[in-house]
C-alpha cells in the first residue's frame, strides 16, 4: 500500500455553499481526488464540513484547507479554521485560474473548480494565510461602507436630475431626494473622521499612509484602502502578483496568425482596490510629467484613453508597493537625479 504525505482540502467558496474536494498525494507523488461534498457556508455547515475532513484525514498528516479569495465570503470559513489550529492558504483568484488553463479539464463546473484548488494545494507549497489585524479589518469594512455610500448617493443624485427635469416635478419628492443626500453625505463624513482616528492613533499605519501619500494623485482614503484591502501586503511578494490580485493584469488572446485579441485588463480580482485606483491616477495625468508621458504615449498609439488610464492605475498601484517594501517615499525627479549624477572614474590597474 503506497504511503500518504500530503493531504489538502480544495475549497470552492459561494455565497451560499462549500464546495469541497479532498484530495491525497502519496510518495510517488500521484495524486488521488479522493471524495467530494457540499456544504452550508453558515456556522453549522463549516463545522460539519471539518467533522467530514477529519474522518477521511489522517492524524499523522497535518491537512492543507485551500480556497479561493472571493470577496467576504470566505472570511467566515477562514476564520473559523484559524481558531481551531488548522492549516488554511487563501489563494488569489487569478492563480488558480491560471493553473486551470494547465490541466486538461473539459467541463469547469464547481466540483472541477473545487478539484483543482485541492490538486494546487498538493502540488505548490503555500503560504499560511493570517488573519488581517484589527485595525486593517476595521479599515476595510469602513472603506467598504463608504463605497456603499458614494453608490447610493450616485443613484440619487441621478433620481434628483430625472425628478427636477420632469414637465411638472414633484417638490415633496425633490425634498426627500435632497434629504436624503445630505443624509448619507453626513454618514460618509463620519466615517472619514472615524478613518482618521484608526489612522493617527497607530503610528506605524500613519508612518505608512505618509510615505504613500507622496504619490502625486494619492490621498489618505485611497492610501488606507490599499493598505486595508492586501492587510498590509502581507500575502503581496511582487509587484506581479499585487496588480493580478487587483484584476490590472493584462490579458491577451493569441493563437498562431489567425486569432489576435485585444489586449485587456483580467478585472478578475478585488474591485474595491481597483476602483479606488481610478480618481488618484486621474489626477497623477494632469498634475504630474512621468504619468502625462505614460498616458499621452499610449494614447497616442491607438488612441484609447482608457488604456492610458488603466496603465497609469497599474503604475501607481506598483508605485504604493515598492514605497512599502523599500520604506521611502515618493521623488519624482528620482530618475532624472540618477542620470544626472557623476559617474565615479574607476582607475586603469594591471
Amino acid at each position: 500500500m503506497k504511503k500518504m504525505v500530503k493531504q489538502s482540502v480544495g475549497i470552492d467558496v459561494a455565497q451560499k455553499e462549500l464546495v469541497v474536494t479532498f484530495g491525497r498525494m502519496y510518495e510517488d507523488f500521484s495524486i488521488e481526488m479522493h471524495a467530494y461534498n457540499v456544504f452550508k457556508n453558515s456556522d453549522p455547515g463549516i463545522k460539519e464540513m471539518v467533522k467530514w475532513v477529519k474522518k477521511l484525514s489522517i492524524s499523522e498528516l497535518s491537512v492543507q484547507f485551500v480556497m479561493e479569495a472571493t470577496g467576504v465570503y470566505h472570511q467566515k470559513l477562514a476564520y473559523y479554521l484559524d481558531e481551531n489550529a488548522y492549516k488554511v492558504s487563501i489563494v488569489i483568484p487569478n492563480k488558480i485560474s491560471n493553473y486551470f488553463r494547465t490541466l486538461d479539464v473539459k467541463t469547469i463546473n464547481d466540483k472541477t473548480a473545487s478539484e483543482a484548488i485541492a490538486r494546487f494545494g498538493l502540488e505548490r507549497t503555500l503560504d499560511q494565510w493570517k488573519r488581517p489585524s484589527e485595525f486593517y479589518k476595521k479599515l476595510q469594512q469602513l472603506t467598504r461602507e463608504r463605497d456603499q455610500l458614494v453608490s447610493e448617493r450616485v443613484v440619487i443624485k441621478n433620481q434628483l436630475h430625472a425628478e427636477e427635469n420632469e414637465a411638472h416635478p414633484n417638490a415633496s419628492s425633490i425634498k426627500r431626494l435632497k434629504a436624503r443626500m445630505r443624509f448619507i453625505s453626513q454618514q460618509e463624513k463620519e466615517i472619514k473622521n472615524e478613518i482618521d482616528v484608526i489612522v493617527k492613533s497607530n503610528k506605524a499605519l500613519k508612518e505608512e499612509v505618509d510615505r504613500i501619500t507622496t504619490i502625486t494623485g494619492v490621498g489618505q482614503l485611497t492610501a488606507v484602502i490599499v493598505l486595508a484591502e492586501t492587510n498590509g501586503f502581507e500575502l503581496i511578494r511582487n509587484k506581479k502578483q499585487l496588480t493580478s490580485y487587483a484584476g490590472l493584469d493584462v490579458r491577451e488572446k493569441t493563437s498562431g496568425t489567425s486569432i489576435k485579441g485585444k489586449p485587456r485588463i483580467s478585472k478578475k480580482g478585488n474591485r474595491n482596490l481597483r476602483s479606488a485606483m481610478h480618481l488618484p491616477a486621474l489626477c497623477a495625468i494632469k498634475h504630474n510629467e512621468k504619468f502625462k508621458g505614460i498616458y499621452a504615449r499610449l494614447v497616442s498609439k491607438d488612441g484609447i484613453k482608457m488604456k492610458g488610464v488603466v496603465a497609469v492605475q497599474r503604475k501607481i498601484l506598483e508605485l504604493i508597493y515598492i514605497l512599502h517594501k523599500n520604506k521611502t517615499v515618493y521623488q519624482p525627479d528620482y530618475e532624472k537625479k540618477e542620470r544626472e549624477q557623476p559617474q565615479e572614474v574607476v582607475p586603469f590597474t594591471n
